[in-house]
């Protein structure tokens, strides 16, 4: 799982896309406790600062553990209905498809442009009058309660804890995508309501090109899983580069060992060359594996391994055929190739 690709998900497209809705909750909410006189207005202007951002904080933190949560849930729900790895790319080109959507929207796009997700009314006019109490408690209340007011971006994060396929990585996820949206709802929690409106027409179109990359990013993930000929990394290729020979030696049985390096964010050499009708392992070594490149799958022959932060661990190709074998982490982010001749 490419934790970067949500934080930036987050920090750039998620506050901006659910803060016509939650967004204008919290406004409304902080509005509300700052109106009237100030009891104390000998205070100094970084006490009563304290006093604004104290429940931009308690609702970040709501959002937080309720968000959390759910990505636990559906990580584990992922792992444990056991989704094969066909179900996982489809998953994960639908959410990339629904990023993408959401980024048409956002652009004002004709056909996309009314593509709103907005929660129940009955659920919205609780949220909003609990959010009118002046108690402590309030801002917390409707950061845990904003779990059911996903926004076009959430659903589609949702979608990528679900095929995470662990509690852990799908807290991971929901949890990474809520820190990336702080900042900007801390903002919409500080500024006027007026304020935030103009930010938000400013900065939509620059939102809606980066939900547009992200959606890309997310569906070509899947296209490297599925093998698919419109995947950028086959697009990219090009006919003269050289596979490495050096990695590939014979084992005592008269097969090949095909040596690769799993390191945070990639697996080298990236093209490895082998011969073909010879019997073939897959030799990873694991050198401070992190992330997806953990997850490594050959869609080909269906192989599916975790590998381990650090060791080695083998995995029998079978006798290769002439061609190219290509093979990447479960998301489609990190690929390899081993040429076979």
């Amino acid at each position: 799982m490419d934790l970067l690709a949500v934080l930036l998900t987050g920090l750039f497209a998620g506050g901006i896309s659910c803060a016509a809705v939650q967004g204008g909750l919290l406004a409304g909410l902080v509005a509300r406790q700052r109106s009237g006189e100030d009891p104390h207005p000998e205070r100094s202007a970084l006490a009563r600062l304290g006093d604004d951002l104290a429940p931009v904080g308690g609702f970040l933190a709501g959002k937080l553990v309720s968000h959390t949560v759910l990505g636990a849930l559906l990580g584990a729900v992922g792992g444990a209905v056991q989704l094969s790895l066909g179900t996982r790319t489809v998953l994960q080109l639908v959410a990339g498809a629904l990023i993408i959507v959401f980024g048409l929207a956002q652009l004002g796009v004709p056909g996309f442009r009314r593509i709103v997700v907005m929660p129940p009314l009955p659920w919205m006019r609780m949220v909003r009058a609990r959010s009118r109490s002046q108690a402590a408690f309030a801002p917390a209340v409707l950061g845990l309660a904003t779990v059911a007011i996903p926004c076009g971006v959430t659903l589609s994060v949702e979608a990528l804890a679900l095929t995470s396929g662990s509690a852990l990585s799908g807290a991971a996820v929901m949890a990474v995508f809520v820190l990336g949206t702080g900042p900007l709802f801390a903002l919409l929690g500080y500024a006027a309501r007026k304020a935030a409106t103009a930010w938000r027409g400013k900065l939509a179109v620059a939102t809606g090109i980066i939900l547009l990359l992200t959606g890309l990013y997310t569906v070509n993930g899947g296209l490297e899983v599925a093998g698919s000929p419109l995947a950028a990394s086959r697009l990219l290729a090009t006919s003269d580069g050289e596979a490495d020979r050096s990695a590939t030696t014979v084992d005592q049985d008269g097969g090949q060992v095909v040596e690769i390096i799993a390191t945070a964010g990639s697996y080298r050499p990236p093209n490895v060359a082998a011969r073909a009708g010879v019997p073939t392992t897959l030799l990873v070594r694991s050198q401070n594996a992190q992330g997806c490149v953990r997850a490594l799958v050959v869609p080909s022959l269906g192989i599916e391994r975790t590998l381990p932060v650090r060791g080695e661990t083998r995995i029998d190709l079978g006798v290769l055929e002439s061609g190219t074998l290509e093979y990447s982490c479960a998301m489609g982010m990190y690929t390899g190739v081993i040429t076979v001749a």
